[in-house]
């Protein structure tokens, strides 16, 4: 009985090794049913735009199933989505040159008669190299966590520079939690007098449009360092 058990465990376990992995940029038919969507289709910057203008400025590049914004040319500009989502959860991958700082933010609200910037409204789970960026002393600066409002050191593991991590944000009725790597990294509530008091204590605080907006777009920003995405994709919930 143990050696038949033995050989169904290796059996399955070569099977489960034999899989295919899922290829990027694509849905699987268990997530078709769940109601994700793409946002990001591996080939094109199709569905975004730069923020508070028309064309994807030409620092950012799609190569090798992935979006990436290149410094060195001198057209950058956050890229937000065409559309804006209320309640949500978004899942993605993205990963850092050494040094690197970007980030992801949602509810973003694009009246630029009132704000220049997407970070003027929306709020943003940081993208960073912890080890070797300048804006890594902090908690609440680290990669995964909510920036300027609210993180844990223990909670903020990114994998190393070039190596791709998970992201995860999902958002009911202000109900924010955060995810990196599978690590449960943030988890709060939105708009209550607690997130104002938050808001209150940060760089953020002069900013009366920040963190009110209950729907808005995702925003992917350019903080002059290169960055990849890949796998962007969001249901609405």
């Amino acid at each position: 009985m143990k050696r038949f058990a033995f050989l169904w465990l290796s059996s399955a376990l070569l099977f489960s090794c034999s899989l295919p992995a899922q290829k990027a940029n694509t849905l699987s038919e268990k997530e078709k049913k769940q109601g994700w969507q793409l946002l990001f289709d591996g080939l094109t910057t199709n569905g975004w735009h730069k923020y508070g203008d028309g064309a994807v400025g030409k620092g950012w590049k799609v190569t090798d199933g992935a979006i990436s914004y290149d410094p060195s040319v001198n057209d950058g500009g956050d890229i937000t989505t065409n559309h804006e989502f209320d309640n949500f959860e978004l899942k993605l991958e993205w990963k850092v040159s050494k040094g690197a700082n970007s980030g992801i933010m949602f509810y973003v609200n694009e009246d630029t008669s009132k704000y220049k910037a997407p970070w003027m409204t929306g709020p943003e789970m940081q993208v960073l190299d912890n080890i070797a960026a300048e804006d890594n002393k902090r908690a609440n600066h680290l990669a995964g966590n909510l920036y300027d409002l609210i993180g844990t050191k223990g909670n903020s593991k990114p994998k190393p520079t070039g190596e791709w991590n998970e992201a995860r944000i999902k958002c009911i009725e202000g109900k924010l939690d955060m995810y990196l790597n599978g690590i449960h990294t943030v988890s709060t509530t939105l708009w209550d007098d607690q997130w104002k008091e938050l808001i209150a204590s940060s760089k953020f605080r002069s900013m009366p449009g920040f963190g009110t907006f209950k729907k808005g777009h995702i925003d992917l920003q350019d903080h002059g360092h290169e960055v990849w995405f890949r796998n962007i994709k969001i249901r609405e919930l």
